[in-house]
């Protein structure tokens, strides 16, 4: 499956608002008739699948992947053991093809990202250190910011942006 997708990322550090920033923009992003998707980098373990539940009976005893499946949804649950973690270019096209994907994390990969940046947390800056960050959602004012600034509930501004930023760079 190949999703060709735009994609824009939501980056920051912890308690910046990014989860916050995606539920919005995503929100936002439907209501304009957009089908989104998500894509969440976690740098902790976590676990979807709850002990005494049959698909984590199944993993535990050794199945590497396990789908789960309903009429209302599903999911494939995979154990990664000892491989490395899949780059986001390979996630991307596992998805299921959509009008954009907006990605939490993967602060590195080179898509245009938007900085979360709560000011009243003394985090290193992105913006301008980082070619691919296109703007920053802040708590509060920011001076000298290298790239425009929007504040963080002004959504539809933020969205209007991205959008532009993207149909901009496919260009």
């Amino acid at each position: 499956m190949s999703n060709t997708a735009q994609v824009i990322g939501i980056t920051g550090f912890k308690n910046s608002g990014k989860t916050t920033l995606v539920e919005k923009l995503v929100s936002e992003f439907t209501a304009r008739g957009l089908s989104v998707s998500t894509i969440k980098h976690a740098h902790h373990t976590f676990d979807i699948d709850h002990k005494g539940r049959d698909s984590y009976r199944h993993r535990k005893a050794g199945a590497r992947e396990v789908a789960v499946i309903s009429r209302n949804q599903w999911a494939i649950i995979r154990d990664m053991n000892e491989e490395p973690e899949p780059p986001l270019a390979e996630i991307l096209a596992r998805l299921h093809p959509c009008d954009l994907v907006i990605v939490e994390g993967y602060k590195r990969d080179s898509h245009p990202k938007i900085e979360a940046r709560n000011i009243e947390l003394d985090h290193p800056e992105l913006a301008g250190e980082d070619k691919t960050v296109i703007a920053i959602a802040a708590s509060g004012p920011v001076a000298d910011a290298p790239v425009p600034v929007f504040c963080r509930d002004d959504i539809k501004a933020m969205a209007d942006f991205a959008l532009q930023h993207l149909e901009h760079s496919a260009k």
